[in-house]
């Protein structure tokens, strides 16, 4: 049947043309921007897939800025740090050269001071000056705040029996705080050794005195030192007392004297070592005695004592107790904590005491998940001279000149004490930093990489274009749009034989 009005066979053709001409054009477009889903009528499915792995590189990539941001801002506080340790280490060896009284001139004590001074001078600049552009690192900027601990009370008592707070970590939600409390299940002990008073007694209206009946020379040996006492006949127990504490720098040992009610008990002197915990160590030992028996001198019944860790949980969590140190890790909460003697020992009633974390330290978001659990905490003290050192042995700062542990104080068995334990807690602030660096930050970026990697893979698969395929789609199309353009040719042409049925 020949129609000229509508060519079906040219509308057909025309179709075809337009579908191969559609796919000649995808082909195109996937080829020129490497990508299989370019709007969302390729893959709508595949686009909202595509979209959400797209949203978590972008969230791993900034997880892995910021955690190494973090590590770069961490390393600088450190090197702050190594520079204030080898500062402490010079300052050791001015002390220990000090010591050396009678190799020393006055005018080489003088000099040591100077540089004593200088030394503690250059610690408060760089607890000032070590910064990150304009953040301060270790001037106390990034240290925990807490409410309820009162360190300076008079007396040594403090309101949450605390002597010195140290918070290494902690997770705080903004406009809230951690309740932080600890328990004294057993008490801490010193080492002690009772010593019986052998010779006089005399009585008063109030108390019951002893003295010794012979000479005598005992041996006191403690964590510090030994040395060796000698008290003539007659010595008052009193007397005794005083030359054992006048030597606890030397020993650390220190001497109590018990003195019993009018007309009752045995006068005796108590030997305890200045210090708490498994560490503390007594020993009493009678080394002569001129009577006819160890009654008329000293007569000790153990010679030898060792004191005791107590038993403290902090928020039910056992803590590492080192005397009256304790080491917290319960959960994020990490904290080093000195006692006071009172609470420590059990004197205080007492028996458990809190204090509240309520913000501050370093926040570091390095998850891909905004959120107080993809935030690492660190808390970095104040390194300054006022702080390094604690109530129970004093601080740095004593060592300037005029102060009470200054080269000619003569207390340089202290300023040894105060400058080991800010050795001690500048190594311990920097091993936890390094810990940071290597534990969490370096695995925490290898991690988010890997999973990068994953993701972007995942996210290939359902975006890009297999170049393979594409190709053989465009020389499919090319193909199919020249022969449908020849087929739309013919199909236009055949109505004009129905011209020559007009001749």
């Amino acid at each position: 049947m020949t129609r000229i009005n509508t060519n079906v066979e040219s509308l057909v053709a025309r179709r075809a043309l337009d579908v191969n001409h559609a796919s000649l054009n995808q082909a195109l477009q996937r080829l020129s921007t490497g990508l299989k889903i370019n709007s969302g009528k390729d893959d709508p499915a595949g686009l909202i897939a595509s979209e959400t792995l797209r949203s978590n590189i972008r969230a791993i990539d900034t997880a892995v800025n910021n955690a190494t941001r973090a590590d770069t801002i961490v390393a600088v506080a450190e090197g702050g740090l190594q520079e204030v340790s080898s500062l402490l280490l010079d300052l050791e060896n001015l002390v220990d050269q000090t010591a050396n009284q009678a190799g020393l001139t006055p005018d080489e004590v003088a000099a040591n001071q100077l540089q004593v001074d200088s030394i503690l001078n250059s610690i408060n600049r760089l607890s000032e000056a070590t910064a990150f552009g304009n953040k301060k690192l270790l001037n106390g900027n990034l240290d925990y705040t807490t409410s309820g601990v009162n360190v300076n009370e008079t007396n040594g008592a403090s309101l949450s029996h605390l002597d010195h707070v140290q918070v290494n970590a902690a997770k705080v939600a903004a406009g809230s705080y951690r309740q932080v409390t600890i328990n004294r299940v057993t008490a801490s002990t010193r080492a002690n050794v009772s010593a019986v008073l052998g010779g006089t007694t005399t009585t008063s209206d109030t108390e019951r005195n002893g003295t010794l009946g012979n000479s005598t020379t005992i041996q006191i040996r403690g964590e510090y030192g030994s040395q060796l006492l000698s008290f003539a006949s007659g010595t008052a127990a009193a007397d005794i007392v005083t030359a054992v504490n006048s030597l606890t720098d030397l020993t650390g040992v220190q001497a109590s004297a018990f003195q019993g009610t009018t007309g009752t008990g045995t006068p005796s002197i108590s030997f305890s070592s200045a210090n708490y915990g498994s560490d503390a160590f007594v020993s009493v030992q009678v080394i002569e005695n001129s009577g006819t028996s160890v009654g008329d001198a000293i007569g000790v019944n153990t010679n030898d004592a060792k004191g005791t860790n107590g038993t403290f949980t902090v928020n039910g969590t056992n803590a590492i107790v080192d005397g009256l140190n304790l080491k917290v890790a319960a959960g994020d909460i990490s904290a080093d904590l000195l006692l006071n003697p009172a609470f420590g020992d059990g004197t205080s009633a007492e028996s458990s005491t809190s204090f509240e974390i309520t913000g501050g330290g370093a926040d570091f978001a390095i998850s891909p998940t905004v959120g107080l659990s993809g935030t690492e905490s660190l808390g970095v003290g104040e390194v300054s001279t006022a702080r390094l050192g604690n109530n129970a042995v004093g601080f740095l700062a004593s060592l300037g000149s005029g102060l009470a542990n200054d080269m000619h104080s003569g207390n340089l068995s202290s300023a040894q004490r105060i400058v080991r334990t800010a050795i001690n807690q500048i190594a311990s602030l920097r091993g936890r930093l390094g810990g940071f660096q290597k534990d969490t930050l370096q695995t925490t970026i290898s991690s988010l990489q890997v999973s990068g990697e994953n993701i972007r893979s995942a996210e290939s698969a359902i975006r890009d274009a297999n170049f393979a395929t594409e190709t053989s789609n465009l020389t499919r199309a090319q193909i199919l749009v020249a022969a449908s353009g020849s087929v739309l040719k013919l199909a236009n042409a055949q109505p004009q034989s129905a011209l020559t049925l007009l001749q």
